[in-house]
Order: structure tokens, then sequence, then C-alpha cells
């Protein structure tokens, strides 16, 4: 039987290399599960990643498009970003929403917890399904230069599956979504 809970790795030591508002950087000097000697970088995130996926009452969703800086290519994905640790997953989402579409939304589900790319970040995301949409005005952040982008849902869905989303929490979150919402209709 497997011990979930047992960590096979030592840590023998660790140095914080790097931080900034977003992230903070350490290496470890570590024994891996086989007794050998190491070393291991950790990227601990500061906030939590949320996504959102608005679904209007035509079945309609809203993708944000916008130049990523780390990758040098232009990214469609759900609205998301991030909210404070301690902060409330569900108000995060909420403010979100409102910076990045104007949308409110009356109904709203946690649909996913992940984790974004664990062998090297701590990154946790949540997903939100958000329904009853109230349109109003964005609130863009300095740092966004966003366009917004409405497609039907099956047109997103669709976008996932041959690579023209590739953002993680964006595609886990939407082919989650679609199974979802097709259990509610079966």
């Amino acid at each position: 039987m497997i011990d979930e809970n047992h960590n096979p790795w030592t840590t023998l030591s660790t140095s914080h290399i790097y931080q900034n508002p977003w992230i903070s950087v350490r290496e470890d000097q570590v024994l891996n599960p086989k007794g050998g000697e190491g070393i291991y970088g950790v990227v601990s995130m500061k906030n939590k990643a949320i996504g959102i996926i608005p679904i209007d009452d035509e079945g309609y969703t809203y993708l944000v498009g916008q130049y990523r800086y780390p990758l040098n290519e232009y990214s469609w994905e759900i609205p998301m970003g991030g909210g404070l640790i301690e902060n409330d997953l569900l108000e995060s989402a909420k403010r979100e929403l409102k910076e990045e579409t104007g949308f409110t939304a009356a109904r709203w589900t946690n649909i996913a917890r992940l984790h974004t790319s664990n062998s090297v970040t701590d990154e946790e995301g949540f997903v939100f399904l958000a329904q009853e949409l109230t349109a109003g005005e964005t609130a863009f952040e300095e740092t966004e230069e966003l366009h917004i982008r409405r497609v039907k849902f099956t047109e997103a869905v669709e976008m996932a599956m041959s690579n023209k989303i590739t953002d993680a929490i964006s595609v886990a979150g939407l082919l989650k979504a679609a199974l979802l919402l097709q259990q509610q209709q079966d």
C-alpha cells in the first residue's frame, strides 16, 4: 500500500535566491529518494491563480487575449488573475471577472483545483464557472493590454483541443467545464 503522506526527499539546506511581490525562488540542497545528493529549485507563488469561465444565457463564453511576456507569444485564455493567498477564492474570482470582462455573475461554481507545474512551482490554481451574467465596465490593470473575444463555449473547448488555447488553467478548466455541463444535460 502507498503511504501518500511519506516524503522520500530530505532537505539538507535552503537558500533563498530571489523574491519580488509575486514570487520567491529558493534552491534546496537535497537527498533524492534513492539517497543521492542534488539540488532542487522551487518557485513559490505569493498568490493563488484564479480562472473564470463565464457562460452567458446564449451559450457563449468570453476569452481574454494578451501577449504573454515569458512565452514571447500571444495567448487566448479564460479570464484569470491572482488572488492573495489569504483572500477568499470566490471574492478574488469575482474581482478578476469584473476587471477583465466587466461582467458580474449571479451563479458561481468552483469546478477545479489544480497545480500548474508541480515539478518547479507550488502554484495552486482554481477555476470557477460563472453564470447568469450582467454586463458592466472593465477595469484593466496597468500591466494588461487585453482583448475580449465572445465565442460559443463549444468553440472555446475546440480551441483547447486544437492547441489554439495552450494555457494550462484554461485548458483544464474548459475541458472540465465541458464534462460537467454535459453531465448536467444528461
